[in-house]
């Protein structure tokens, strides 16, 4: 790859440097001028009949898509709607009882601020995000958030750097507040993620991926060794639980004992489940998350766990290869 000829790594670094400064510098403007104006806006959201819809026009758009989307996931319905074509239709997806949370740093953007009668007529709420303070945005909004900033990070000082990240801080800080105002938990955020990792880490239960039925290898305290090692090969697990008869699990018999007691030299013919098995082994219930058995398994530095009801049951098993199968681990 060429590199151009005017290239000052340097001075790149340089500019990183200086950016991630005064985009922290406008951070920490903002934290000093946030302050009930902002939680009036969080509880105007939180009476909100309808949804939260989010315009914004260029660069303030954009930003404008990310904090609609994270409102949305984090229990706050919202959409986003361009407003340019919000006069050529699109206003139609406004209805009486939303808020709409209108950006712009400047205040003037005319494609914004021309349907901000129409806003006013279809009795919707306005909280204005811009950096004019005696913007027209901000003299036709219920509620103003200032999202000023002294300079923009741009060496010219006019692409939006420092003003964009302004506004993103301040919408997730909505969100963060408003998730909290709701009692929005782990639970909740999952079940708006069920298709990611974190859903699958969130959502998935020991039950869901656990083996159970006749493939869960099982025998008696009295079982032979033959049966014994026949019901581990059986079933694939490298373990076999011994339980009594109403099902209570005993212990577990695994590869790495088998492997200990040929090392012993044992007579493995005559011994019997009870004899060989371990004692008290790790169970883990059926609606516990699939992700607290991968933690319970890596604690104990163990590859299988024995699954168990409200009761202690023996109901299932599960070995690390079915958690990696879920994507779970």
């Amino acid at each position: 790859m060429s590199i151009h000829p005017a290239f000052d790594p340097a001075r790149a670094l340089a500019l990183a440097h200086q950016t991630f400064e005064i985009e922290a510098q406008a951070l920490l403007g903002l934290k000093g001028r946030t302050g009930s104006g902002f939680a009036s806006a969080v509880a105007l959201i939180l009476a909100c009949r309808g949804r939260v819809v989010v315009m914004g026009m260029g660069k303030s758009g954009h930003i404008g898509r990310k904090i609609a989307a994270t409102l949305s996931s984090t229990g706050t319905p919202a959409l986003f709607v361009h407003p340019a074509e919000a006069s050529h239709g699109d206003l139609g997806m406004v209805a009486p009882g939303d808020v709409v949370l209108a950006i712009s740093n400047s205040g003037e953007s005319d494609e914004l601020n021309v349907i901000l009668p129409v806003l006013k007529r279809l009795d919707v709420h306005v909280v204005a995000m811009t950096g004019g303070a005696d913007s027209t945005l901000a003299r036709h909004a219920d509620l103003c958030l200032d999202s000023a900033v002294t300079q923009e990070a741009c060496p010219l000082n006019l692409a939006p750097t420092a003003s964009t990240t302004a506004q993103l801080a301040l919408g997730d800080a909505l969100a963060v507040a408003l998730l909290d105002a709701r009692g929005f938990r782990t639970e909740d955020f999952a079940r708006s993620h069920p298709g990611g990792a974190l859903g699958r880490k969130l959502l998935t239960h020991v039950h869901d991926v656990m083996r159970s039925g006749t493939d869960v290898p099982c025998v008696a305290a009295q079982a032979g060794f033959i049966e014994l090692m026949r019901e581990m090969t059986d079933k694939g697990l490298g373990a076999t639980a011994v339980a009594d008869g109403e099902g209570r699990v005993l212990g577990i018999f695994t590869d790495g004992d088998l492997r200990r007691l040929v090392a012993k030299g044992e007579d493995l013919r005559s011994l019997r489940a009870h004899e060989v098995m371990h004692p008290r082994p790790h169970l883990v219930r059926d609606d516990a998350l699939a992700v607290d058995a991968a933690d319970m398994m890596e604690r104990h530095r163990v590859t299988s766990l024995l699954v168990v009801d409200a009761e202690g049951r023996l109901i299932g098993a599960l070995n690390s290869n079915d958690l990696m199968r879920a994507k779970v681990i």
